[in-house]
């Protein structure tokens, strides 16, 4: 098809659940040679209408066309047929499987009678052309939220996808990542792709993409050429009016040693070691940013100090006492909130509501030996209403919710304790730009109230405006710890690439 031909239009798109409408007569249009952006609040419709396109949901109403031809997507498998693909935010992989039976799984081109090697051999190609580093042969559960994405990106391109959808595909990447990905989609745009990303980034939109379509409560409300708008414009149509916050402020005195950290070593999943004499602290009301790139130990250093691995060398001690290798309800009872990588796994259960996804924690706080039911829902609303928690109903699965409203949820019920060492990995991923400040600003609350709080991030932008230090990892080390200032910038991301510190000066 040539450049700017329609290759897929939406129209009229109506889908609801439980009476919630997501997608409310939506018209949506995305070209061949185009990088479009898809923009909204948490619960705008995004993933229902990009859902709907790959065949995953099947539209109460309206009508679907690929290359000027009324289709009927009644399956994944028929979306991909017709050479569309989707990585979505909340990965489809199965975990006991290899990235390459994971890649050869359901693809149309993969023989009876399979050749690993010949696969393994197209996995590392691709790789190596799009920059996504992977180990074809490691099980998907060894792997971290980063390297998952990768292998979902790498499935997609692996199955030949003309119209490629990615729902907030830059989420745990570093600038240096994000820059080659929209450097890939840019050249597979040039091939003749139409390109479709779901983001709350609005410095990714300008960037990496030609046109954008803005939902808000179900419908499109805008759709814009790139060149023709700015951040302010897209913001005011996002949420419905003018975005005016005051910057988010640091202050206050650090205080006592909540968390020290002394000579940790630790193995990852595959038996390998993931941390190497890891030795820091953090203090009451500190913020301790931890920038590298996804599978360089963070996740492991997360797990040591919450209590879901066991170190192999080296000693944690949290308010003064030795906590290493406790269970991890001893560490809860330290005061220790997590809010990990995984929402919908480690931190929430998809299948339960939302008052059950409280209980989780709360239920130690319950006298007797029975639960009080209505004491719960009470306090499952409450925390619904100061989160801003959009769902249909409190007794729905959480799994119907969006990845925004999920992890306020995961928020809500980690800060409601108020902890004295908060671990939180990522914690506004998949948040829109009023979410996203909202989150942040109940971290630096936190912090005034004198929690301790170890801050995983890969967006070092998040990091210089919250972290009071930053710490680089790589391979496991701690490379060095600088303060979050602007001119230490090319320095933090030469030492995530693991230079060392004589080499870039420091």
């Amino acid at each position: 098809m040539k450049k700017h031909q329609v290759m897929v239009e939406m129209k009229k798109i109506t889908k609801s659940f439980s009476g919630n409408l997501a997608n409310d007569k939506v018209d949506f249009i995305a070209r061949c040679g185009e990088v479009h952006a898809l923009l909204g609040e948490n619960g705008a419709g995004k993933s229902t209408l990009m859902s709907a396109l790959t065949g995953l949901y099947r539209p109460d109403s309206g009508e679907i066309r690929l290359r000027d031809k009324t289709i009927e997507l009644k399956s994944p498998r028929d979306a991909i047929e017709h050479g569309i693909g989707m990585v979505h935010q909340h990965f489809k992989l199965v975990k006991p499987f290899t990235v390459t039976e994971n890649i050869a799984l359901g693809a149309s081109t993969t023989p009876f009678l399979l050749n690993m090697d010949k696969v393994e051999a197209e996995i590392v190609s691709l790789a190596e052309k799009y920059g996504m580093k992977v180990d074809p042969r490691a099980k998907v559960w060894q792997l971290s939220v980063g390297e998952q994405q990768r292998v979902e990106i790498i499935k997609m391109l692996y199955r030949g996808a003309e119209i490629l959808i990615l729902d907030e595909p830059t989420a745990v990447l570093t600038p240096q990542e994000v820059d080659d990905l929209f450097e890939t989609l840019g050249q597979m745009a040039n091939a003749g792709c139409a390109v479709i990303f779901i983001t709350h980034k609005f410095k990714e939109v300008m960037a990496g993409s030609d046109t954008i379509t803005v939902l808000r409560n179900g419908q499109n409300v805008a759709t814009v050429k790139t060149s023709e708008t700015d951040q302010n414009k897209l913001a005011h149509l996002m949420v419905g009016r003018e975005m005016t916050a005051k910057p988010l402020e640091k202050k206050g005195q650090p205080g006592e040693v909540v968390l020290k950290l002394d000579e940790v070593e630790a193995f990852n999943d595959k038996g390998m070691l993931a941390l190497q004499s890891i030795s820091t602290e953090i203090r009451a009301g500190e913020i301790l940013g931890i920038a590298g790139v996804a599978g360089n130990g963070q996740r492991e250093l997360a797990e040591i100090v919450t209590g879901l691995r066991e170190t192999s060398a080296g000693k944690i001690i949290i308010l003064g006492e030795d906590y290493t290798d406790r269970s991890p309800k001893e560490y809860i009872s330290a005061g220790v909130a997590h809010v990990p990588e995984d929402r919908l796994g480690t931190g929430l259960v998809p299948n339960l509501n939302a008052v059950d996804n409280i209980l989780l924690k709360n239920y130690r706080n319950h006298r007797g030996h029975f639960l009080d039911l209505k004491e719960s829902r009470k306090l499952a609303e409450k925390m619904v209403e100061d989160f801003q928690i959009k769902l249909s109903s409190i007794d729905d699965p959480i799994k119907l919710m969006s990845g925004g409203n999920l992890q306020k949820m995961l928020l809500a019920r980690e800060f409601h304790s108020e902890p004295k060492l908060i671990v939180t990995v990522y914690p506004v991923r998949g948040l829109d730009i009023g979410a996203t400040r909202a989150v942040r600003q109940l971290l630096l609350e936190q912090r005034e109230q004198g929690a301790a709080i170890l801050l995983i991030s890969e967006d070092l932008d998040e990091l210089m405006e919250l972290a009071d230090k930053i710490a680089v990892m790589y391979e496991g080390e701690i490379m060095d710890i600088l303060p979050p200032t602007y001119d230490n910038l090319e320095t933090i991301g030469l030492l995530m690439a693991g230079s060392k510190c004589e080499e870039v000066g420091v």
